[in-house]
């Protein structure tokens, strides 16, 4: 079996976390081929599809019993990849990026032309971050291209934190693979935060990081 050793940095070697790259690589064909899969990330198990798979990111909705006017967030491997995706980077963005990414703040940019609907839902912004956590970047690498990223749990229940818990929720319909990375510490979602309309972030949604560290960091004012 393939595995690859993630080693944070400042941490002793015990903490390495193992991938197990053979499952990696399963969820990632099953991605390619229009399915969705569930997967770790730093704050819950997400839901995955190919963002340019509009039948596969439909199916989120269904799977999640998701109202349709609520857009799905994506992970990305490298700012890079924010080239398609949004149509501007906003200097507050560039700092918020470089402090908290990878890692749990998804940041709202002006939405890129041409995406599939779920991805903005009308609103002509989307939410992209990094994830920290080696079991989402390895998919999200192995895959190529953007990833959703919305927790696995029915809609209005609390996150799922390991795998067992997204069984025992999203079984009708059921994700076509599920990347068990071990359970997580916690099921905090991520903070979300807009930046698309100036440059003083808009907490939208409360998460892991406070609001106050957000504000911070746009304003390069040291913790």
């Amino acid at each position: 079996m393939q595995q690859m050793i993630i080693q944070e940095e400042n941490t002793p070697p015990l903490s390495a976390v193992y991938v197990d790259m053979s499952a990696v690589s399963k969820a990632a064909d099953v991605l390619r081929h229009g399915g969705v899969v569930a997967f770790p990330t730093e704050t819950s198990y997400g839901l995955g599809a190919a963002v340019d798979n509009p039948d596969a990111l439909r199916h989120i909705y269904e799977i999640k019993k998701r109202p349709q006017d609520k857009p799905l967030l994506v992970l990305i491997d490298s700012p890079a990849r924010l080239d398609g995706l949004v149509s501007s980077i906003p200097p507050v963005a560039g700092r918020l990026m470089d402090h908290f990414w990878p890692g749990a703040l998804t940041i709202l940019f002006p939405a890129g032309p041409g995406l599939a609907w779920p991805l903005h839902c009308g609103t002509d912004k989307i939410g992209v971050r990094i994830s920290s956590n080696p079991w989402a970047q390895a998919l999200v690498e192995k895959l190529g291209m953007p990833v959703t990223a919305t927790s696995a749990n029915v809609s209005g229940r609390p996150p799922a934190a390991d795998a067992a818990e997204v069984r025992q929720q999203l079984s009708s319909p059921a994700p076509d693979f599920i990347l068990d990375g071990g359970p997580l510490s916690h099921g905090t979602c991520s903070t979300i935060v807009d930046v698309a309309d100036g440059a003083v972030p808009k907490i939208i949604r409360h998460g892991v990081i406070p609001p106050e560290e957000v504000h911070r960091a746009a304003m390069h004012v040291n913790s």
